[in-house]
């Protein structure tokens, strides 16, 4: 025997599970358990030394379901014990959130809320009628998913114990149990306090599924004969043409059975259709033993390989014949191999570049995945309009029904053990976990391991712990060892995490991020710095996190077992700041310049030569952590009106036109230039590919356009194909375009907006201008004049609130406030300020230079109703009205005042130069009339007075009371 890590048995645990092996999805003999069941709560867990499983139970409860959906359980109160860490302590100290925290008002900020929330004992109980011709049977209980430790009676004899968050809880029921009328009762314990997996771990916490207590998906009785099969896994050998089974079987007979096993393949979901010959192979049991038997079934040079593009599937058909019975199963397999060389991951030979979501189990509705393969279709389906191929699931592991799924649509699956392993407990330190991850990820790859979708496994995420890398190189090593059906990473890890040797693949955030904060936007550059070093593959760790503002007619959609409180929070909050009907606005604005980052991100990371490809967080909105809307989805996997898949899709997908763009501001004396490439992890070469260009003004009337080389387009790459060059002499004013890249007979298309500005001559007019409210200032208003206010780098009001271009990482909440503190800007772009100024009613790269870094003004004192002509929308946590430029009737006159800096390097800053033309031409035209009048104190005060209503930390960490219990088991 091998030696094992010092941490556990896991061998022993395997040959465990295998003996307690799943049955088929086909059963012979099968009796429902759906319906309703009797129920009782234990609070004191009193029920096991009461005997409450020889009582009957007073309550009533339906399963499949949670206790929640049953609408049963505790009242959610500000004092109610979570299952997850509380970060931002500011919810329970804020005055201005009092509100909030009384009897029946509360609205929390840091997830979804439920109706009902219980951790505790709970009893479930049913009676039951086992059939007589069952009897000399293998009998067992199914229960597919519980959540989360089982203890079964059937009247008074204990049948078992099951402890799983990730496969079901199967119990062998004893030959002495006669046929007849008897009593079920099943004990579901979901407190952490002896099976602590980390509480933030989305197998179990309150920021994403919640930690429910219930049974869900198939429940049943069923029975095979005394000599069954109890697994089946298949092993494809793609070079040998054949697919290796192994059959476990079990007698429980007291004499030893002789039967003979068949086995046959046939094609699933392929227009060209495959069967394979019979194989035929006997088997000898001995009594109440367990036998390894052992196939090889020819697929022949015919067979159909299983991919994302041709996720062809076979079904095994094997029957076992023997004088106690005959059992039939059905196995579904595809014939795929995933290998790693170098810095590559491989599908069946081919390099494939993963194009991946995060999923956190964010199902709002019932609080837990669903268990039908109907509902993963649609969630795949709405993944692969998103041009994604890859998704992995984060600290969590999907039902069967996910992997069903993922076979038919061709997608590939990253599980996870259920362990988020940091907050509250930790890997290699001897506690719980070391153990239980190695029995879950047993149960994980034998109940999925045939399934083809299942390519990739990683322990979990981002773990704590002293002798965390010890522990995670033994555990990749040992399940590589023991299953080579998919390439194994350690853990899901950020950059200050250490390096795991001995992986098939990394998962790390080095790769990610825009570095606009001191850069200007551009395409030119990649993160090839970032992996080069590396000699493994490496996939971007949860790369994204750009935040959008909520989408409050989200709310009337929470009609199962949570409500959207934190958003009727956020709505309530931007009311009470004057903004209630921008609401619309913010998200639009925000959701622009998301989608915006989101292009230039993954645009960035397909530039990168020998990526593997990346994760994101999220293509849809995560609950949880605060409350963090990093979604172009939202968690009902909707669209939210900003952006479309199609659209999406154009720069996330199989082919993708990149280019190399130095800037995006021209003067109409220089030439625009960029090369183009393409990015194609296509199933084949595309030969003699012809390139089309054109550029476009805002009219959609073409100003040049053209094809370039017809060329090879390799697989498994990027192809540099050749430059585009476009004079600016012919723009006389200032004017968005559009360069359009497509490859001609795909449907792989992309574009990228740029703007010229040419010279612009002074404006003549009887304006004030000046960057102080000084006395001379406040003459010219006496007098009736006009004031430009050049306040960059001045304000005091506001001073706090840090603007970057890009948007808040995640949301303040979680990060505590760290900046940026806001969404982008929002604006008029009819408004005639902006005649001279091309511009979107949102942030685009043209703004870069303008807003990044900019002050913005606590507009805190103005008049109700005053708006700004662009306004930076706050973080939703706070809702400030906020403002960059705005225009007023101050006294006898009237201003208009700009934190930005308009002035500086106007030669190279051609944008700010450009919208300073503009609001002078507005200011010297009949136009000029600003609607809202603000008293000059109240402007005086901006570079004054600090803000009056400023976000408070109040505790560094959670308020005493409130803390999730740190277990250390």
């Amino acid at each position: 025997m091998k030696q094992l890590p010092m941490f556990c048995n896991p061998i022993k645990t395997f040959i465990c599970l295998l003996l307690c092996g799943m049955l088929s999805h086909a059963h012979a003999q099968e009796i429902s358990l759906a319906g309703p069941w009797r129920f009782q709560t234990d609070k004191e867990d009193k029920g096991i030394s009461e005997a409450w499983f020889l009582k009957e139970l007073p309550g009533t409860v339906r399963l499949p379901g949670s206790m929640t959906e049953n609408g049963l359980g505790d009242d959610v109160t500000l004092h109610t014990k979570w299952t997850g860490s509380i970060y931002d302590s500011s919810f329970f100290f804020r005055a201005s959130l009092a509100r909030y925290r009384e009897e029946g008002q509360l609205k929390i900020p840091f997830w979804l809320t439920p109706l009902k929330h219980y951790t505790g004992v709970a009893w479930y109980q049913k009676s039951i009628t086992i059939p007589a011709n069952w009897q000399g049977k293998n009998r067992q209980l199914f229960l597919e998913r519980a959540h989360t430790q089982t203890t079964v009676w059937i009247d008074n004899t204990i049948i078992g114990k099951g402890n799983s968050l990730v496969a079901p809880h199967q119990f062998n029921i004893p030959p002495h149990i006669s046929a007849g009328k008897h009593v079920l009762t099943v004990r579901i314990d979901n407190r952490l306090d002896q099976m602590n997996v980390g509480p933030d771990s989305h197998s179990v916490t309150d920021h994403t599924q919640g930690n429910w207590n219930g049974l869900t998906g198939k429940l049943a009785l069923q029975a095979t004969p005394a000599l069954h099969m109890a697994d089946i896994q298949v092993y494809p050998d793609l070079a040998a043409q054949q697919a290796r089974v192994v059959i476990t079987t079990v007698n429980n007979n007291s004499a030893a059975i002789q039967g003979r096993i068949v086995l046959q393949a046939a094609s699933k979901n392929t227009a060209r259709k495959h069967t394979t010959a019979q194989v035929t192979v006997d088997v000898t049991a001995k009594p109440n033993d367990t036998t390894f038997t052992e196939a090889i079934l020819p697929m022949g040079n015919s067979f159909l390989p299983w991919d994302e593009f041709s996720p062809a599937l076979y079904t095994l058909s094997v029957s076992l014949n023997a004088a106690t019975g005959e059992q039939k199963q059905e196995v579904r397999f595809g014939m795929r191999e995933v290998k790693v060389t170098g810095q590559s991951i491989l599908v069946n030979g081919n390099k494939i570049y993963l194009r991946g979501d995060v999923n956190n189990c964010e199902f709002p509705l019932t609080g837990y995945a669903p268990m039908d393969v109907a509902a993963w279709r649609k969630l795949f389906a709405v993944a692969k309009s998103h041009g994604l191929n890859h998704m992995r699931f984060h600290s969590w592991c999907p039902p069967e029904a996910a992997f069903a799924a993922a076979d038919e649509a061709g997608f590939y699956l990253q599980p996870e053990g259920p362990s988020w392993p940091n907050h509250g407990t930790s890997l290699g330190d001897n506690r719980f976990i070391d153990q239980y991850l190695y029995e879950e990820t047993a149960r994980i790859l034998k109940a999925y391991g045939n399934h083809p979708s299942f390519c990739m496994f990683a322990a979990g995420n981002e773990p704590a712990g002293r002798n965390q890398v010890k522990y995670l190189q033994q555990f990749v090593t040992h399940w590589r060892k023991q299953d080579n059906r998919r390439v194994y990473a350690a853990a899901a890890v950020g950059m200050s995490w250490p390096l795991y040797s001995d992986a098939d693949y990394m998962i790390k955030s080095g790769p990610r991020g825009l570095n606009w904060q001191t850069i200007a936007p551009e395409t030119v550059s990649d993160y090839q710095e970032k992996i080069k070093t590396f000699t493994i593959p490496y996939v971007t760790h949860e790369m994204g996190q750009w935040c959008v503002f909520p989408d409050f007619s989200e709310i009337k959609k929470y009609t199962g077992i949570t409500r959207a409180r934190n958003f009727e929070l956020f709505q309530s909050e931007l009311q009470a700041h004057d903004m209630g009907d921008r609401a619309k606005d913010f998200l639009m604005a925000s959701g622009k310049l998301q989608a915006l980052c989101y292009k230039q991100e993954i645009e960035k990371s397909l530039r990168t030569p020998n990526g593997a490809g990346f994760q994101l967080l999220g293509l849809q909105d995560f609950p949880g952590q605060g409350t963090a809307l990093i979604g172009v989805i939202n968690a009902f996997w909707q669209e939210k009106g900003y952006l479309t898949a199609k659209e999406w899709s154009r720069f996330c997908n199989v082919t993708v036109p990149l280019t190399r763009i130095a800037k995006f501001t021209y003067s109409n004396n220089e030439t625009f230039v960029t090369p183009v490439e393409i990015c194609h992890y296509g199933p084949q070469d595309l030969t003699n590919a012809v390139v089309s260009w054109r550029i476009t003004d805002e009219g959609n009337a073409v100003l040049q356009k053209g094809t370039l080389p017809a060329t090879t387009i390799r697989k498994g790459g990027n192809t540099f194909v050749d430059s585009i060059r476009f004079s600016t002499a012919d723009i006389k004013k200032a004017a968005r375009l559009k360069l359009t890249v497509s490859v001609n007979n795909t449907a792989a298309e992309n574009d990228w907006h740029f703007w010229v500005y040419p010279e612009v001559a002074p404006v003549t007019g009887n304006v004030h201008y000046t960057d102080t409210i000084d006395a001379k200032t406040m003459a010219v208003l006496e007098q009736g004049g006009t004031v430009f206010l050049h306040a960059a780098g001045k304000v005091v009001k506001g001073k706090e609130i840090v603007q970057h271009f890009t948007p808040v990482f995640w949301n303040t909440s979680w990060f505590k406030m760290r900046p940026p503190h806001t969404l982008g800007i929002t604006l008029d772009p009819a408004h005639p300020a902006f005649k001279y100024f091309p511009t979107a009613y949102h942030s685009d790269l043209q703004w870069w230079e303008i807003v990044n870094q900019a002050q913005v003004m606590h507009l805190e004192d103005f008049p109700k109703g005053f708006r700004p002509l662009v306004q930076p929308i706050d973080t939703w946590f706070m809702n400030r009205k906020l403002a960059l430029i705005m225009e007023a009737n101050v006294g006898k006159g009237k201003m208009i005042i700009s934190s930005a800096d308009l002035t500086s390097m106007p030669d190279k800053r051609l944008a700010a130069r450009q919208l300073l033309y503009s609001l002078q031409q507005y200011m010297a035209s009949a136009a000029f009339k600003p609607a809202g009048t603000v008293d000059l104190a109240v402007v005086k005060d901006l570079f004054v007075s600090p803000s009056k209503e400023r976000w408070e930390n109040f505790t560094k960490q959670n308020p005493d009371e409130l803390k999730p219990q740190q277990i250390t088991k």
